[in-house]
């Protein structure tokens, strides 16, 4: 497996390998590391290689696709990795790295399968990096469309996390035959499931995940400028250069009494604060990218029993309907939000809500050990 970034942690390759291992497959991890962590570790059931990355080279990885450096980094790492081992097959972690995985097969005739955690052209598409002059002269979106065309149909298998996803690709031109959906769904050994103990005199919103513009927290925090004489108090769990902007627009709304930011947690440190709330949130900005993907922590929502406030981009309103298993808003309607928090915080002891119905669905459906199952197809 192949990651352009510091491993561990990342929950869905934690899941993947957990689950090869123990079907009798043997991992090895090619990561870089700005950390100055151990060049070689064993951990996780896997073996992980490390290789020490500079700063202009970890940059450049926004115009790989035209400049060579940042492939010529992974080629001479992933040679020296062979040299020491015979592999089966090898397993790309997201679209950047894709031509690394078709030149290894091509040389050595192994398995090439592209895991694609995200819509990445879309994703560039909307990343603000890309969006300022120079970002959009070192990475086209029309060339990342047609490396990501180009490298899917050389991959032997390509792994996509949602439906709709694998749908958008097929639209693009790639067989349906090859790709196989993987979902973000929770492993249920990894989650302990707690008792709630919400504190009855507040109505608490839970937020966790990265901070950037795309993720729509600047509309919650709109919204609760709208209802400044209630209870209601919003925890942001995560951070990112966005912080500096949500902090401003606390001020603006003057809501600070009601938001906090606790910045990144320890995983179960941060699920001990997410069994005091009384609901969950995902307001992330409506669009192509996030019309195409899905978020982990929708499941770990519903397995713990949270209501799901979520906006309407399409896997999330499709499952969160599907199940019952929480509320959609129009994405960045801070207006129609505000609506929806009050009616919540109003019915917030009436018990209009079934805790059960989430978990039902993530013990039925929604879970790893399904996934698992596609996984393991694959290499079969």
């Amino acid at each position: 497996m192949v990651l352009d970034h510091e491993f561990p942690p990342d929950i869905r390759v934690e899941n993947e390998i957990a689950s090869l291992h123990k079907a009798g497959h043997e991992i090895h991890i090619a990561c870089f590391t700005r950390k100055n962590r151990p060049l070689l570790e064993e951990t996780l059931n896997c073996k992980i290689y490390r290789k020490s990355i500079s700063t202009f080279l970890y940059k450049s990885s926004v115009a790989c696709l035209k400049f060579p450096f940042y492939f010529s980094f992974w080629r001479e790492f992933i040679a020296e990795i062979l040299k020491r081992q015979n592999i089966d097959a090898i397993h790309i972690h997201d679209l950047p790295l894709a031509q690394i995985g078709h030149e290894v097969k091509r040389e050595l005739g192994v398995k090439f399968v592209l895991d694609l955690h995200e819509n990445w052209p879309d994703y560039l598409k909307n990343a603000v990096h890309t969006n300022t002059i120079v970002g959009k002269i070192l990475s086209s979106g029309r060339q990342w469309e047609h490396y990501e065309k180009k490298l899917c149909d050389r991959a032997d298998t390509v792994i996509v996390v949602i439906d709709e996803a694998k749908e958008r690709l097929i639209r693009r031109g790639v067989s349906y035959e090859k790709i196989t959906v993987v979902s973000n769904t929770l492993n249920l050994d990894s989650f302990a499931q707690h008792t709630f103990v919400p504190d009855k005199a507040y109505f608490t919103l839970f937020y966790a995940g990265g901070i950037d513009i795309q993720r729509g927290l600047q509309t919650v925090i709109k919204a609760l400028g709208l209802l400044p004489d209630k209870n209601i108090r919003f925890w942001i769990f995560g951070d990112g250069k966005y912080s500096k902007n949500l902090k401003k627009l606390v001020n603006s709304n003057v809501v600070q009494h009601k938001v906090t930011f606790w910045g990144f947690l320890p995983f179960k440190e941060m699920t001990s604060y997410m069994l005091q709330a009384d609901a969950a949130i995902i307001p992330h900005l409506k669009n192509d990218f996030t019309d195409t993907t899905i978020p982990h922590k929708l499941f770990q929502y519903m397995y713990a029993g949270l209501p799901v406030i979520s906006s309407d981009c399409l896997p999330l309103k499709r499952i969160i309907e599907e199940t019952g298993s929480g509320y959609i808003f129009p994405s960045n309607d801070h207006i129609f939000l505000g609506a929806l928090i009050e009616k919540l915080y109003e019915e917030r002891n009436r018990d209009l809500f079934d805790p059960s119905i989430g978990r039902r669905w993530v013990l039925n459906k929604y879970n790893w050990e399904v996934e698992t199952k596609k996984l393991i197809n694959i290499y079969i």
